[in-house]
């Protein structure tokens, strides 16, 4: 081996074992191979703000410019957990590019454009908080396992405040609800103030990188010190009304855990809005997803077709009224989204609307015809 070929090796060894710790592996240096050549340094973001960054590298934390990265698509902009290609050296320093992300968890802007924010990328788990200090809401744990599993990521329902149910079977009952809700995923009971449940939380982060979510007041805060063994995170006072809290984290941040693994900490989230996340919608909903393939018609909408599986499941009561009725919400809301963007969905979703008004006067009519 030539002393260059040597000393090549070398510095990838080393950068490998710096960046390791916060996701670093050999699919992401063969990605990186191009952009090593042209001299660039990899380095994960850890923090984004307006028009900079922030990437640790193997030299060390570094503050970067982010103009060549900032495309019109907010899509395609920069964020928390992606890898990036850095200048080695410069005032200011930019980041050229960023590799081609594994995951990314999508939800929509609260904007009348209808645009996606991405929220974290490279990410393996999606820790959903929930509060068990407040009245649980399915509804919003079913939206945000539909964003999770959309994502790529394999959700994680963690019930905080564990401690403020002391009735053991009254815990018991509650995981069951979010059990039934969640098919598929792991829902975990925990306690910062106790430690209950900490160690296996802990123990399913350390490997990858996780993305901890939920509203303001979840405990995210309180949740992340716990896994980090320290009091990096400022966590506020709760309401005692209502359970709720204010935005305590105001940016991504993306800490290295002490265990292993890697904690992308998210602000609180008031609005969950879907995007494009029909597949997330069937995985969240599997049960009924199974029954639909029962169903005498393919196209089966669930509302009073003759030979519904999914309505007889009603009927018997094996399936939750509640349960299909958050399923059309979500299908409806997530049709709505896409079809602002697909102009083949919209006209397809018009032509079902004539089509079915033309049904209902057409009913209407008969019926005042038989009427006289």
């Amino acid at each position: 081996m030539s002393s260059s070929s040597a000393s090549s090796a070398s510095q990838q060894s080393s950068l490998s074992r710096a960046l390791a710790p916060y996701g670093w592996d050999d699919a992401w240096a063969a990605a990186f191979a191009p952009y090593a050549e042209q001299g660039l340094l990899p380095g994960r973001v850890v923090r984004v703000d307006r028009g900079q960054c922030d990437v640790l590298t193997a030299d060390g934390l570094l503050r970067a410019e982010t103009a060549f990265v900032t495309p019109h698509d907010p899509m395609r902009v920069i964020c928390t957990g992606d890898w990036a290609a850095v200048e080695p050296g410069g005032d200011p320093r930019f980041v050229r590019t960023y590799l081609p992300r594994r995951t990314a968890f999508v939800r929509n802007t609260s904007s009348n454009r209808s645009e996606g924010q991405i929220l974290a990328a490279n990410v393996d788990h999606a820790i959903i908080a929930v509060s068990l200090a407040a009245e649980l809401d399915l509804g919003r744990i079913e939206r945000f396992l539909a964003l999770a599993w959309e994502s790529g990521a394999q959700p994680l329902v963690v019930l905080t405040k564990a401690d403020l149910v002391p009735d053991p079977v009254g815990l018991s009952y509650l995981v069951q609800d979010v059990e039934t809700t969640a098919p598929g995923v792991q829902v975990l009971p925990v306690s910062s103030a106790t430690g209950d449940g900490v160690e296996i939380l802990r123990a399913v982060v350390s490997g990858g990188t996780s993305v901890l979510l939920g509203q303001s007041g979840a405990g995210k805060s309180t949740l992340a010190n716990a896994l980090l063994g320290a009091d990096v995170m400022e966590v506020q006072a709760i309401r005692d009304v209502d359970g709720k809290g204010r935005h305590t984290t105001t940016t991504r941040n993306l800490l290295a855990l002490p265990g292993g693994g890697v904690l992308i900490d998210t602000p609180g989230l008031r609005g969950v809005g879907l995007w494009d996340a029909e597949t997330g919608v069937g995985q969240v909903f599997a049960e009924i997803e199974e029954l639909s393939q029962r169903c005498r018609f393919h196209d089966c909408a669930h509302e009073a077709e003759p030979g519904c599986a999914v309505l007889a499941a009603v009927e018997d009561g094996s399936l939750a009224v509640r349960r299909l009725e958050s399923y059309r919400k979500l299908l409806r809301e997530n049709q709505r989204i896409v079809a602002k963007t697909d102009v083949r969905l919209r006209n397809e979703l018009r032509r079902d609307w004539r089509l079915k008004s033309a049904e209902g006067r057409a009913n209407y009519a008969a019926k005042r015809g038989g009427g006289r």
